[in-house]
């Protein structure tokens, strides 16, 4: 197997580490923002399962979808730091407490309410050098991604 299709997995991998590392020895438990960036980092590392088992005339798109979501999870990951800036509301409901229509009894006002999020989107657990855990995977996703979309295009698998 090429050290191309090695590099998203393991990339990968490195990332879910890191993510559960904070979250079970740094004791930042991640919000659902959050567990939607692990998914495409969870594919990936089943592309490049899956990948050892096809021929290599196939490998080159399966390059090119581990680059697809690297840089789907580019996206997610800038969504979430925008959320934590305050950009843009989340679109998660989990992550939102929605005010909802005047109740005419506290009753009513008591159904109504949403319960809080357990973790809040919006709110940065952590800074690096200015940027969150949403942001630094970002453009860790961001780089890789564009490697990889680099490489299947110029058909980079050997080595």
């Amino acid at each position: 197997m090429s050290r191309a299709l090695l590099l998203g997995p393991l990339a990968a991998a490195a990332a879910l580490a890191v993510a559960y590392a904070s979250q079970y020895w740094g004791g930042l438990p991640p919000c659902p923002l959050c567990l939607w960036q692990r998914w495409p980092y969870w594919a990936a590392i089943a592309l490049g399962i899956v990948a050892l088992a096809l021929p290599v005339r196939l490998r080159p798109g399966v390059l090119t979808a581990m680059a697809v979501l690297f840089l789907g999870n580019a996206a997610i990951a800038a969504l979430h730091a925008g959320v934590e800036w305050g950009f843009w509301p989340s679109p998660v409901p989990e992550c939102v407490v929605g005010a909802g229509a005047p109740a005419a009894t506290v009753d009513d006002l008591l159904r109504a309410l949403r319960p809080l999020p357990a973790i809040p989107c919006d709110e940065a657990a952590i800074r690096v050098l200015g940027l969150s855990m949403a942001g630094w995977n970002a453009v860790y996703a961001l780089i890789l991604g564009a490697v990889l979309a680099i490489w299947a295009r110029r058909g980079w698998l050997s080595g």
